[in-house]
């Protein structure tokens, strides 16, 4: 019997995603979802599924084995001796500050920071003097990212690679969008909220309105807003 989709429910109640923007954020009907629920996920969209929620492919369609891929468990296991528990010594953690914007500048808020695994950080090559943290400042990457969420933002990496989520500056406030480069250079912002609108600037366009990648967003956490009825 194909149970996937019930691990395909209860990871998307571990996201703080309802299955009606799941399937807006994937293009598809909610019944498209509420049938992988009742008779599995297609094998078609396996591999799509397993991605996009960082679990292994076997796991998803039996049950069995590794639920997350190694990468995945090391960037997050405690770092421990073969004779120590995890609660003689927790992984080591790094503060990472927050930050806003005060007249286009990035200000650092004194006494305020968020405690990250140093492991998650050196995992993904993200130099620990150059993340910081911000607040997602709208509702354009909903359901996906909400608004007010937690954002670290990695600024030593401004390169763009088609898909990522990056924060940017554009005369001097702060956006959130995932990217992709058009002809001849021009950078394309996508919404999660608005996929058939894509904005395009060019070079010298994002010149005059001062439109530049900040740093690629390399993790985001929210809390619900209310506890369900």
């Amino acid at each position: 019997m194909n149970r996937s989709g019930e691990r395909l429910k209860a990871l998307l109640r571990e996201c703080g995603l309802t299955p009606s923007d799941f399937a807006a954020q994937r293009r598809v009907s909610s019944q498209h979802i509420n049938n992988w629920f009742t008779r599995g996920i297609p094998i078609a969209r396996l591999d799509e599924m397993a991605e996009l929620f960082c679990v292994q492919r076997r796991w998803l369609l039996t049950g069995e084995g590794p639920k997350h891929p190694h990468s995945f468990l090391r960037m997050y296991a405690p770092q421990t001796s073969p004779m120590q528990t995890p609660s003689e010594q927790p992984a080591p953690l790094v503060q990472v500050p927050f930050n806003e914007l005060r007249n286009a500048e990035l200000i650092a808020l004194d006494g305020h920071h968020l405690a990250m695994p140093a492991s998650a950080l050196e995992a993904l090559a993200v130099p620990v003097d150059k993340a910081i943290c911000m607040t997602m400042p709208a509702d354009n990457m909903a359901p996906w990212i909400p608004r007010d969420a937690i954002l670290a933002i990695d600024l030593s990496y401004t390169q763009v690679v088609d898909g990522e989520i990056y924060a940017l500056l554009h005369n001097g406030r702060l956006r959130v969008n995932s990217l992709s480069l058009g002809h001849r250079g021009t950078l394309c912002l996508h919404s999660h909220n608005r996929r058939e609108v894509v904005e395009r600037y060019t070079t010298l366009q994002c010149a005059v309105q001062k439109l530049e990648v900040l740093g690629w967003v390399f993790h985001w956490s929210h809390y619900r807003q209310r506890r369900p009825d």
